[in-house]
């Protein structure tokens, strides 16, 4: 599993002009799914993720998690973060697990971010044409691979 995960100050998803999630201070989670992600991948990147220390404490010093701030987390299935861009200019997708598979992953993922969040976490639409909005905080933008935790 693949995730940009951005600080944000708020951050939405729109859908046909209409808005099915938003979210304040927290994170936006953006998750791309390949077909050999597995329980162990989504355990492992959504505790990673809840963790991050990248909140400034009382000295401005990045040392607090979204749970510690009691931030809030959007989550929005991307399958454009495992584009092969090696040759040519048109991007490959076929590293991205396709829906029947990318999609109880994804479930399953969401599920596990709200057990360790303590809260719901609002989620775009899974392979809709989505309009997501931000405010980058900082800016911070991290990238985790699960495939490269070790």
């Amino acid at each position: 599993m693949r995730a940009l995960v951005q600080r944000v100050k708020e951050a939405s998803v729109t859908i046909s002009g209409v808005q099915r999630a938003s979210v304040g201070q927290g994170l936006l989670v953006l998750i791309g799914i390949e077909a050999s992600d597995d329980q162990e991948d989504i355990q492992w990147l959504a505790n990673k993720i809840v963790g991050l220390r990248v909140f400034d404490d009382e000295f401005g010093v990045m040392n607090l998690s979204v749970k510690d701030i009691k931030g809030e987390i959007l989550a929005v299935s991307q399958f454009t973060l495992h584009a092969r861009i090696k040759k040519g200019f048109r991007p490959s997708y076929i590293d991205a697990a396709p829906p029947v598979i990318s999609v109880p992953i994804y479930e399953q993922f969401v599920i596990q971010l709200e057990k360790e969040l303590g809260k719901p976490i609002p989620t775009g639409e899974f392979g809709a044409m989505m309009d997501v909005a931000l405010i980058n905080d900082g800016p911070v933008t991290i990238w985790i691979d699960s495939k490269n935790r070790i």
